[in-house]
């Protein structure tokens, strides 16, 4: 059996396992990403991505592209709407325009994408930053040491199995983690409430679409409950059923148990609410459960669980895939900052305080939506109301020792419309002087960390530099107008772009050496 090292292993490489290969790549991390299937998705799954989303990718320098990939699927900035049938009554707008209210709060865009339009795009980025993927290749076993964990790949067609070891492994391998099998990590929550299928299908929906620009259509129908998605020119799409009705109003959310042609088709065009004799040509069928639930632990040792491997919610708002890109964002710069020698091992501490009560918020959010948009039928004593979209999308707080904080906020969201510089949430969006630098502070973070200063006369550029060539980590200071900002005084945003530390004490200039250190984990140094 060969063998070879690695620092990282990636398991996993659907959406968020080349997500996490891009940015584990753009930090110089070298690491080996495997995935059992042949190739990238098949199905369009995961279409919506939130703007805090497009801004880790626009880190990455990959906004431009993902913006030219989604206008070859969909018309973007569409409505989300209720429907009793796409051809009938409409019965509630959730967005008449998906960006509705967002504009402001960050340089990107909302947008729908598919896996199949985005993985590709995804996987060649990771290629040229010098990622190395295997596909069609599975994980056969792993074991974790105090110093290294040691995993056995195999060709899925059949092969000689090689043995790699790496650092640190990355569980992106989805919902059914075999991963988090093994680690026992179990998952806690909803449970699952329906056997649901996804209906792709041909057809030409063009004169029931009409005038509109529909990007997500929930279908309230006294025969099934469901949503569509439609291609760009109009002539396909999908058809998600979570649940059918009988004409005495029972409930069947077991609508997998029939998953037949013309099943199928009458489906579709129930849901279509067009002629009866509708054209309808059904290319796949998929089925999947609806869950809500949170793994209990996103790390054992030196295995971190990303996106559905920690998570698993329904698509109602559209969290999944997005809050799995969180999780790789959170972990990557971390990870590089260790592997590097910059920060000590105990920065990773933080990855599960940081990002667990987070997903499990949302998690909780896509369920309330589940059942006030679709099964109202489900129990709702414990629902949580649903909070803010923007909130949710951009307003994390994060709590851990890669946090610097005075106070600890009482809330569990920051609001991104009121730029409260709140620490321990993502830095507000600023337009800064467009001067071949950063054009928004949402930029400033990576590979380094920024310092955001108030008083370009003051003392924070000198202790910047020590503190650059101390902790052989770039500190790059920006100036801003304390007019714009509401404060005076100095913030420190870390790789991810998250606020780490504000102080509006001049004297605290003095405190910046140690304040990176306990962030990055390092042992204080005398005095």
């Amino acid at each position: 059996m060969s063998e070879r090292h690695v620092p990282v292993l990636v398991v996993g490489g659907s959406l968020v396992g080349l997500s996490t290969s891009v940015l584990l790549a753009d930090q110089g991390v070298e690491h080996l990403l495997v995935e059992s299937h042949s190739g990238t998705a098949i199905h369009p799954r995961a279409a919506s991505f939130h703007q805090r989303t497009m801004e880790i990718f626009r880190s990455v320098g990959m906004q431009e592209v993902v913006e030219a990939a989604a206008a070859d699927e969909f018309k973007q900035n569409g409505a989300i709407v209720a429907v009793e049938s796409l051809g009938g009554k409409e019965l509630m707008y959730f967005f008449r325009s998906f960006n509705d209210g967002v504009e402001d709060l960050s340089p990107t865009a909302r947008l729908f994408i598919t896996q199949v339009g985005l993985e590709p795009v995804l996987r060649r980025r990771a290629a040229e930053l010098g990622a190395e993927h295997l596909f069609g290749t599975e994980l056969v076993s792993f074991e974790q040491h105090d110093d290294h964990v040691s995993a056995v790949l195999r060709p899925r067609g059949g092969g000689p199995e090689q043995r790699v070891t790496a650092d640190y492994l990355i569980a992106a391998d989805g919902a059914h983690s075999s991963v988090r099998e093994q680690l026992g990590i179990p998952m806690a929550g909803r449970g699952s409430f329906a056997d649901c299928i996804t209906i792709y299908f041909k057809a030409d929906v063009n004169p029931l679409i009409g005038e509109r620009n529909l990007s997500v259509v929930y279908v309230n129908h006294p025969e099934l409950l469901g949503f569509f998605r439609f291609s760009i020119t109009g002539d396909s799409g999908f058809l998600a059923v979570f649940a059918t009705m009988g004409p005495d109003g029972s409930r069947n959310t077991q609508v997998g148990e029939d998953v037949s042609v013309e099943r199928c088709i009458e489906l579709v065009r129930t849901a279509l609410g067009g002629p009866a004799d509708l054209p309808v040509d059904v290319e796949s069928v998929q089925r999947w459960s609806a869950e809500a639930a949170t793994a209990e632990a996103f790390r054992s040792g030196r295995v971190f669980l990303v996106g559905d491997s920690a998570h698993v919610m329904p698509p109602t708002g559209g969290f999944g895939g997005n809050t799995g890109l969180a999780d790789a964002h959170n972990l990557a710069w971390k990870l590089a900052l260790v592997h590097r020698g910059v920060a000590g091992p105990g920065l990773l501490d933080s990855y599960d305080p940081e990002r667990r009560p987070i997903s499990g918020l949302t998690v909780e959010q896509a369920y309330s939506r589940y059942v006030l948009r679709v099964d109202p039928s489900l129990p709702q004593d414990d629902l949580q109301p649903p909070m803010d979209e923007p909130s949710i999308e951009l307003g994390a707080i994060y709590r851990s020792s890669a946090v610097h904080a005075s106070e600890v906020p009482e809330q569990e969201l920051d609001n991104p419309r009121e730029q409260n510089w709140t620490v321990g949430a993502r830095v507000p969006h600023l337009v800064l002087a467009d001067d071949e630098g950063p054009t928004s502070t949402v930029d400033l973070g990576g590979p380094g960390f920024a310092l955001l200063v108030t008083d370009a006369s003051s003392d924070w550029t000198g202790a910047a530099a020590a503190a650059t060539e101390s902790l052989r980590l770039p500190i790059t200071v920006h100036t801003v107008d304390p007019e714009t900002t509401g404060w005076r005084g100095a913030a420190l945003i870390r790789p991810d772009g998250v606020l780490a530390w504000k102080t509006m004490d001049p004297a605290a200039v003095r405190e910046l050496g140690g304040v990176l250190r306990g962030l990055l984990s390092l042992e204080p140094t005398d005095g």
